[in-house]
């Protein structure tokens, strides 16, 4: 355990604000994934709370950031409960918007190694208009951090980067569901960019390492190669190997927290959350990572996205007893 990160906890403030998906998971625990074509008994079905953004929303709020989150819910049953669960972990739910329809949803599988298969319907989210965004813009412009992902239109992604990036807001784009296609416009608005290892690869034309060794890559010459793209700054996520941070000419490897998982759902949406509260509250990049591999870890070991996180007194109070 490392108390000096740990206690980054205590000085979580600032406003952010995320632009996007909030779905209700259908989720289905089994002792191992369904091959294509294949029927396996799993266990009790589970309706979650969880969408990328949305999850990210409750990391943050769950540890201390001022939260508000704009999107789109159907008139369905699920709209309630998104908003209720949001509401619960302290986030700000007063500008989503309400449409006609389905809310967004995911069908979710979790084997008995916390590995999962997630299939997506956008729903509500797809209704995320440019429009929307800017009857918003007296609120968002009032964040100090803007948090975005890719499951609402490219184009009110990009028109909302746009948007926070001139009035001098620090972005964050998660590049997830990752494309190896980022409008030129969406880059140069952006400051951040959260990748895992494969998708880094792939975006920057980069061979996987043969012995999967990715420690051992020449990060050097990815983070120059992340420069030339277009990022300045980035965190590639390595799984159990942690993560590195690009900061410019400088890279920082950071440890993962170490737990035995029994969920990893919604664990990379509460590492890019707890980005975004650390980036609030003016930690160093490298800082807000090394928080961010406690917070998603504890994430961990529960079930569920949203319904997994925890606060900072549990955070705290879980890797305390874990040292012990």
């Amino acid at each position: 355990m490392n108390a000096k990160t740990l206690s980054l906890l205590d000085g979580i403030s600032g406003s952010i604000s995320i632009v996007g998906s909030m779905n209700a998971d259908y989720t289905v625990t089994a002792k191992r994934l369904p091959k294509p074509g294949e029927t396996i008994a799993g266990g009790p079905l589970r309706i979650l709370p969880g969408g990328k953004s949305g999850n990210q929303a409750a990391a943050a709020a769950r540890i201390g950031a001022k939260v508000n989150m704009f999107g789109a819910v159907g008139n369905d049953k699920n709209a309630d409960f998104l908003l209720e669960q949001l509401n619960d972990a302290g986030v700000d739910t007063s500008h989503v918007r309400h449409v006609e329809g389905a809310s967004g949803t995911t069908v979710i599988t979790v084997d008995g190694n916390g590995e999962n298969t997630i299939v997506y319907s956008a729903g509500s989210n797809a209704t995320v208009s440019t429009d929307y965004i800017e009857s918003q813009k007296d609120v968002l412009l009032k964040s100090s951090v803007l948090g975005l992902c890719l499951e609402s239109p490219i184009e009110t992604v990009t028109a909302t980067a746009k948007m926070c990036h001139d009035a001098g807001i620090k972005v964050l784009l998660n590049d997830s569901p990752f494309t190896d296609k980022l409008p030129d416009e969406l880059i140069q608005y952006s400051d951040i960019l959260l990748v895992n290892e494969h998708e880094m690869a792939q975006l920057l034309n980069i061979a996987e390492p043969k012995n999967g060794d990715w420690l051992g890559m020449d990060w050097n010459y990815i983070a120059q190669s992340m420069h030339d793209f277009g990022f300045k700054e980035a965190v590639v996520t390595l799984g159990g190997d942690g993560a590195m941070v690009l900061d410019h000419d400088r890279t920082y490897h950071v440890d993962a927290a170490k737990i035995d998982a029994v969920d990893t759902t919604g664990c990379g949406d509460s590492f890019m959350g707890t980005l975004l509260a650390g980036l609030a509250s003016d930690f160093p990049l490298s800082d807000s990572a090394s928080l961010a591999s406690y917070v998603a870890a504890y994430a961990a070991t529960g079930y569920g996205a949203q319904a997994s996180y925890g606060n900072a007194d549990q955070i705290r109070a879980f890797f305390k007893r874990q040292a012990q």
